[in-house]
């Protein structure tokens, strides 16, 4: 059933919104995991903070795209940026994991990582949820895409928080760095997704 002028402008400026808190939880995320990332040399917690900052770039795509008279006309090149940044953070994170495993680095416990991954993993899927649900009904592949990313931010925060639990307690320094590649991993598949575009709103 096609969508009523009204009810478009409603799941446009529901979109506005929820990419705004994504993008302000996500300012506040990105600083908080690089700075303690960088502090204890842990390579899935920076990779995770990365994350938050493609994920700010991911949301401003689609702020940029819904900015627009007509955001069906910037929609594919929203798609474009958005697949480019995970792209982008899965190299980088491979790369700083893979040097955490061959002994260049060695991670140190944080307990505020354990704090900042749990929160995530609650927020998250809210914010994943309440836009996936206006774009699918507005038709939008890029607010799909960029749902999907909010979505993979609760993955990555489950992985993290699995690898930092197991380093704190256990003292696996090698769990730190195989989360950072389940982090690289998800993040690829994610950005192979957005290049194609969802299919459910095509």
């Amino acid at each position: 059933m096609a969508l009523t002028a009204e009810r478009r402008s409603v799941l446009t400026r529901r979109i506005r919104f929820l990419v705004a808190a994504t993008i302000t939880y996500n300012v506040i995320e990105a600083v908080v995991a690089l700075a303690e990332g960088s502090r204890v040399s842990s390579a899935a917690l920076v990779g995770f903070g990365l994350d938050s900052v493609v994920e700010v770039s991911s949301a401003a795509a689609v702020a940029w795209q819904f900015s627009a008279v007509d955001p069906e006309t910037r929609e594919k090149a929203a798609l474009r940026f958005i697949a480019f940044s995970f792209f982008a953070l899965a190299c980088y994170v491979a790369v700083d994991a893979a040097l955490s495993l061959v002994g260049v680095r060695e991670p140190r416990p944080t307990p505020i990582g354990i704090v900042l991954a749990g929160l995530s993993l609650a927020v998250m899927p809210t914010l994943s949820l309440a836009q996936r649900r206006a774009g699918r009904e507005l038709g939008s592949r890029s607010a799909v895409a960029d749902s999907k990313q909010t979505l993979l931010c609760a993955y990555l925060s489950a992985v993290l928080l699995v690898g930092l639990v197991l380093h704190a307690l256990l003292g696996w320094t090698w769990a730190d760095p195989v989360a950072a590649l389940g982090i690289a991993a998800l993040a690829v598949r994610e950005g192979l997704e957005a290049w194609r575009g969802d299919p459910c709103c095509r």
